[in-house]
C-alpha cells in the first residue's frame, strides 16, 4: 500500500509542480575561480597558460551514448569528429587541430584518472565520468612528451564527497533508426528503359548497324543478354520495343527494397545505479551500469555491463590512499565493417544501396510472382542466379547476414591505486600504479548454403589480450612568498604493454547449428603472435605567478621508447608559457564592463612514436612460410635503423575575456603547429629485394596553422529564466613543407607545398553537347596531332580519353570553417538544450554516388540524376550519354565526383523537467528529472544520401551510417 501511495504521489507531483515556482539561483554570478584538471594535477583555470577545454558531467549525462568520446562531438573549437558509425558501441575518430602525421597515429592520447589508457573507452560507463579535458597545445600537453603530439584527453571519473550519502538512479529507453537517408534511385520501369537505351546506343557504334537493328538488338538482349530477370508480366522481347515501354506490362511483385529486408528499428535500454558518499576521512563512489543497444541493421547490437568502485581514505594525517577499479563485460553482434570491406558481397550497405531495382531478396514463383516458402513456412531467399553481372550474382546479402555470425566478447579491467604523502609543509609525494587488461574474443561463422563457404561452412576465432602497467612517482612543492606563488613538480613514469594474438580458421562443417571448432574438419589456418613495448620518462614542471596576474610556466620531459634503437631512443620534449591577466591591473579597476581579460602565449615541442610497428627500427622476418614439412621464413620488412620520433613544435596565442557581469565569455586563439622528421615510406628500386619496395624513414615536415573562436552569452539571466547561447568556430590550413619526392595516395597527391588532403584528379570538362561524350581537360604533354579522341569545345582543348586527361589539384577536403552552436534554456522547472554542428567548405569525393552513375547498367542501381543524361544533339547537361561501349571514361576517377562537403546538423537535443524539491522530499527523493533526448536529429547537405562528415580525408565508403537515437528517461537521487 505504501508503494502504491508513493507512486501516486509522484504522478500527482508533476501536475502540482506546474503551479509552483521553481527553486533558482541568484541572478548575480559569483566570481568563483574554476579549478580544472591538467597534466598530473589540477590548477586554477585563470592561471593556465595553455589551451584546456573542459566538458563536465552535465554535458554528458542523459545523452544516449555508449562511448564518452561521443560527447566531444561539437564540444569545442579545434576538435574535429568523424562520427562513429551506426554499429552499436563503435567509437568516433578524433582530430585535435588537424592531422599532424601521415604514417603515425593522429589520435589523441587518452588519460584516465591520471594514467595513460590504451583500452577502448566504451568499457567505461559515461555516467561515471566527472569531466573530460581536451589539452590542445604544447603548454598543456608537453608533460606527456612523446605521446602528446596529437593532443591529450583527460578523463576524470567521479568520486564521493565527505560527510554525505547519495544514491543516483538513471534509467532510459530509446528507439534507434537510420539517420542519413539513402540516395534517390530509379524504379523498375525506368531502370529497364535506361538499360535498353545504353545497349542500343552501344550497338549503334558497331559497323553496319542502323537505329532499327540496334533497337531490335537491345530488345532481344535486354533480359537474356544482360539483366537476366524480367519482373513484369509480358514476354522478355515485348517489354521494350523501339524504346517504348509496353503499356500493358504490370509488376508481378514489388519487394525490391533490400534495405527494408535488412534494416528496421532498434531499441536501446540503459539502467545505472550509483552510491557515493563518505565521512570526514574517507570517500567512496560505486556504480553498476547495464546497457543494451540494438542497431537498425539486423544482427548488430552491443550489450555492456560495468562495475566501478572509487575510494579515497586519509589513513594518517599526512597520508592519503585511494583506488579506482572498473570492470566491464561487453558482447556484440557485428554487422560487416563497411569501411574495411567496402565492396564485399556481405557488406549490407553496399548491396542494399547498389542492387538494381528489379531484383528481390526473396524467391518468387516465376509464373504467379508469389513469394515462395519452404515446408516449414519459412520464406525462401533468392540465390542470385538470375541477376546481371553488377548485381552480386550468386550472392544474397540479406540471407547471408541472417545465416552468418560475427560476435565479439570483450572483458576489461582497469585498476588504479595511489598513495599521497605530505612530507613537509607544501611538499607532497604521490605515486600511482595502474594495471589495464582487455581480453577480446571474436567468433565468426560462415554458412554452408550461400556465399564464401557454400557447401562446406567455416568458422574462425580471433583472440586479443592486452595488458599494460603504468607506475609513476611525482613530487610536488607549493610555496607562496608574499604575492609570489610557486609550484614545482618532478616525476618519473614507467609504462609497459604486452599484446597476445591468436587466430584459428577451420572449414568443412559436420553438423548444423554447431559452430565450435570441433564441428569442423579442415584446420585451414592457425597462427599466433606476441608483442611488447615499453616507455620510460622523467619530467618536471615549474609554475609561477605574481598576484595571479603575471603567469609563467615551463615543463620538460625526457622520454625513451622501445620502438627505436638505443642511440636515438631518448629525446627531450618541453614547453614554456606566459600569461597576463590584464583585468587584475589597477588601471582596469574602473572599467566595470570587463570582468576578466587574459592574454596568454606558449611554445613547445612534443612527440609521436605511435607507429604501426612496435619494432620500427628492426628489419623483420615472417615465419610460417613452410613448404610442406620443411620450415620456411621470408623477409617481410626492411627498416631504417635510425628511424625516430616525429616532433611537433607548437606555438599558441590566445585572448580570453569575460564581459558585462560575465554574461559574455569568449576566447580568440591562433596556433601554429609544425611536425618535423615526418615519417614517410620512401620508394626503393624493384631490384633491391625490399618487400613492398619501400622503407619508412624520417624525411618530411608538415604545418597546421589556424584560428579558433569561442563565444558564450547569457542572453537572459533572471530567477525564472536563463538562456545561454554558445558558439565555436575553427579554421585551419595544412601544408607539407618538406618532402623529397611526391607520390600518389588514392585520390590525393602528397607533394611539398600542398596539403595532405588535397585532391589530385583528372579535370572533368563536362559533356560535349554534340554527341554526349564525357570530356576531360586535355593534358598538353599528351596531345597527339589529328587524334580522334581530342577536340575543342567552347574554345577549350579537351579529350574523351581518360589516359590523356590533365591531372591536377582540385581543392582540399579541409573545410573552410567548422564548429558548433548550442543553446540551453532553463525556465522554472523546465530545461531545454540543443546543439548544431556545421561545416562550410571543403570537398568530398563521393564514390558511392559515382557507383550509381554508370553509363551501362548491368544490374547495379542508378541514381535519379541519370535522368539528366545526354539524349539529343545540342543538349546542355552534365551527365554523359548512356552507352554500353563507352563506360570507362565517364566512370573514371575525376573532379566529376567531388562535391561541396558543407552541412548543418542538429546533433543532439534534450528536453527535461525537474520536479520541485519541496514536493518530492516528502517521499524521500532529493531530485527527480524526466527527459527526452535525441542524437542525430536532422541534417542538410549538398546531396541526399551523402554523409559529409564520414572521414577527415574527404572520401566515402559503404559503411554503417550513423543512427538516429531518441530516448526517454528519468534521473533521480535519494
Amino acid at each position: 500500500m505504501n508503494v502504491k501511495l508513493r507512486v501516486l504521489s509522484i504522478g500527482a507531483m508533476f501536475f502540482a509542480a506546474q503551479h509552483l515556482s521553481a527553486q533558482s539561483d541568484t541572478t548575480k554570478v559569483q566570481n568563483i575561480d574554476e579549478v580544472v584538471v591538467v597534466a598530473y594535477g589540477t590548477q586554477k583555470k585563470s592561471t593556465l597558460t595553455g589551451s584546456n577545454l573542459q566538458v563536465g558531467a552535465k554535458e554528458i549525462e542523459n545523452r544516449p551514448i555508449s562511448n564518452a568520446l561521443q560527447a566531444l562531438d561539437g564540444a569545442g573549437a579545434g576538435i574535429q569528429i568523424a562520427a562513429s558509425s551506426g554499429q552499436p558501441g563503435d567509437s568516433p575518430a578524433i582530430r585535435i587541430r588537424g592531422a599532424g602525421s601521415f604514417l603515425a597515429s593522429n589520435s589523441p592520447l587518452i588519460v584516465v584518472d591520471g594514467v595513460p589508457f590504451s583500452g577502448n573507452l566504451n568499457s567505461i560507463n559515461p555516467n561515471d565520468i566527472e569531466s573530460l579535458n581536451v589539452l590542445k597545445d604544447a603548454a598543456s600537453t608537453s608533460l606527456y612528451g612523446s605521446s602528446a603530439a596529437n593532443g591529450v584527453i583527460l578523463v576524470t571519473t567521479k568520486r564521493g564527497k565527505k560527510n554525505s550519502s547519495r544514491v543516483t538512479l538513471n534509467s532510459s529507453t530509446g528507439i534507434i533508426g537510420r539517420f542519413v537517408q539513402e540516395y534517390d534511385r530509379v524504379g523498375p520501369k525506368d531502370y529497364y528503359l535506361l538499360t535498353w537505351e545504353a545497349m542500343r546506343n552501344g550497338r549503334l557504334l558497331t559497323a553496319g548497324q542502323t537505329v532499327a537493328t540496334a533497337n531490335a538488338y537491345a530488345t532481344a538482349n535486354l533480359i537474356t543478354g544482360n539483366l537476366k530477370t524480367n519482373v513484369f508480366n509480358v514476354p522478355d522481347n515485348q517489354l521494350i520495343v523501339d524504346g517504348v515501354f509496353n503499356p500493358n506490362a504490370q509488376l508481378k511483385y514489388n519487394d525490391f527494397d533490400w534495405a527494408d529486408a535488412i534494416m528496421g528499428t532498434g531499441l536501446r535500454n540503459e539502467h545505472s545505479i550509483s552510491y557515493s558518499g563518505g565521512n570526514d576521512k574517507s570517500t567512496f563512489y560505486s556504480s553498476l551500469n547495464y546497457m543494451k543497444e540494438e542497431g537498425y541493421v539486423i544482427k548488430s547490437d552491443f550489450e555492456r555491463m560495468t562495475l566501478r568502485l572509487n575510494a579515497t581514505s586519509q589513513v594518517k594525517p599526512w597520508l592519503n590512499l585511494g583506488t579506482s577499479l572498473n570492470g566491464s563485460f561487453s558482447s556484440g553482434s557485428n554487422a560487416v565493417d563497411g569501411e574495411n570491406n567496402n565492396a564485399a558481397f556481405v557488406n549490407p550497405y553496399r548491396w542494399t544501396r547498389g542492387m538494381g531495382p528489379i531484383y528481390s531478396p526473396y524467391k518468387h514463383d516465376p509464373i504467379t510472382g508469389q513469394r515462395m516458402y519452404d515446408a516449414d513456412g519459412n520464406v525462401m531467399y533468392d540465390n542470385g542466379a538470375m541477376r546481371g553481372p553488377d548485381a552480386a550474382s550468386g550472392r544474397n546479402v540479406v540471407w547471408e547476414t541472417l545465416l552468418n555470425d560475427n560476435i565479439t566478447d570483450a572483458y576489461s579491467i582497469q585498476g588504479n591505486v595511489f598513495a599521497e604523502a605530505q612530507i613537509l609543509e607544501g611538499l607532497t609525494f604521490r605515486t600511482n600504479g595502474a594495471y589495464n587488461y582487455r581480453g577480446t574474443l571474436n567468433k565468426t561463422y560462415t554458412n554452408t548454403l550461400i556465399g564464401d563457404a557454400i557447401g562446406i561452412g567455416s568458422a574462425a576465432r580471433m583472440a586479443y589480450f592486452r595488458r599494460d602497467f603504468t607506475w609513476n612517482q611525482i613530487l610536488t612543492y607549493n610555496r607562496s612568498l608574499g604575492d609570489h606563488n610557486f609550484t614545482l613538480m618532478a616525476g618519473h613514469e614507467n609504462f609497459e604493454e604486452k599484446y597476445d594474438y591468436l587466430y584459428g580458421y577451420k572449414r568443412q562443417q559436420i553438423l548444423e547449428d554447431q559452430f565450435e571448432f570441433d564441428n569442423f574438419v579442415d584446420n585451414s589456418s592457425l597462427s599466433s603472435s606476441f608483442n611488447r613495448r615499453s616507455k620510460e620518462g622523467y619530467f618536471g614542471r615549474a609554475n609561477y605567478n605574481y598576484l595571479e596576474k603575471y603567469l609563467l610556466e615551463g615543463s620538460i620531459r625526457w622520454d625513451g621508447s622501445s620502438r627505436f634503437r638505443d642511440e636515438v631512443r631518448w629525446q627531450s620534449f618541453w614547453s614554456a608559457g606566459a600569461g597576463w591577466v590584464i583585468s587584475r591591473e589597477n588601471f582596469m579597476s574602473g572599467i566595470s564592463k570587463i570582468d576578466f581579460l587574459k592574454l596568454r602565449a606558449s611554445y613547445g615541442e612534443v612527440g609521436n612514436d605511435n607507429l604501426s610497428s612496435w619494432y620500427a627500427f628492426k628489419s623483420l622476418y615472417g615465419i610460417g612460410y613452410n613448404n610442406g614439412t620443411e620450415a620456411g621464413t621470408i623477409l617481410t620488412t626492411v627498416a631504417d635503423p635510425d628511424v625516430h620520433w616525429e616532433t611537433k613544435a607548437q606555438s599558441d596565442v590566445a585572448l580570453e575575456f569575460e564581459l558585462f557581469d560575465r554574461r559574455l565569455k569568449g576566447t580568440l586563439e591562433y596556433y601554429n603547429s609544425e611536425t618535423r622528421d615526418l615519417l614517410f615510406a620512401t620508394k626503393k628500386p624493384l631490384n633491391a629485394g625490399i618487400p613492398g619496395n619501400e622503407v619508412v624513414t624520417n624525411i618530411g615536415a608538415m604545418v597546421n596553422r589556424g584560428y579558433e573562436v569561442t563565444l558564450s552569452a547569457d542572453v537572459i539571466r533572471n530567477q525564472n529564466l536563463k538562456w545561454n547561447i554558445t558558439a565555436f568556430g575553427s579554421t585551419y590550413e595544412n601544408e607539407v613543407t618538406q618532402l623529397e619526392e611526391s607520390f600518389i595516395n588514392g585520390t590525393k597527391k602528397i607533394e611539398q607545398g600542398k596539403d595532405i588532403y588535397a585532391f589530385y584528379l583528372r579535370t572533368w570538362a563536362g559533356v560535349d553537347p554534340a554527341d554526349g561524350q564525357g570530356l576531360f581537360v586535355l593534358d598538353p604533354a599528351k596531345s597527339v596531332l589529328n587524334a580522334t579522341d581530342e577536340r575543342t569545345v567552347n574554345g577549350q582543348k579537351v579529350t574523351t580519353n581518360l589516359n590523356k586527361a590533365l591531372l591536377e589539384y582540385q581543392g582540399s577536403a579541409i573545410p573552410d570553417f567548422f564548429g558548433n552552436v548550442s543553446t540551453t534554456v532553463n525556465f522554472r522547472n523546465w530545461e531545454l538544450s540543443a546543439a548544431l554542428n556545421y561545416q562550410f567548405g571543403g570537398l568530398i569525393y563521393d564514390t558511392n554516388y559515382a557507383n550509381l552513375m554508370t553509363a551501362y547498367p548491368q544490374g547495379g542501381a542508378l541514381h535519379t540524376d541519370i535522368f539528366n543524361r545526354w539524349t539529343t544533339p545540342g543538349q546542355i547537361t552534365d551527365v554523359p550519354v548512356l552507352n554500353s561501349s563507352y563506360t570507362a571514361g565517364p566512370a573514371a576517377a575525376s573532379s566529376r565526383w567531388l562535391i561541396d562537403a558543407s552541412y548543418v546538423m542538429l546533433r543532439n537535443a534534450t528536453l527535461g523537467y525537474n520536479f520541485n524539491k519541496d514536493i518530492i522530499k516528502s517521499v524521500g527523493i532529493s531530485s527527480l528529472k524526466l527527459f527526452v533526448s535525441g542524437e542525430n536529429i536532422w541534417m542538410t547537405s549538398k546531396r541526399k544520401g551523402l554523409e559529409p562528415y564520414q572521414s577527415f580525408n574527404g572520401t566515402t565508403t559503404n559503411r554503417y551510417s550513423p543512427s538516429r537515437i531518441v530516448t526517454f528517461g528519468l534521473s533521480t537521487t535519494f
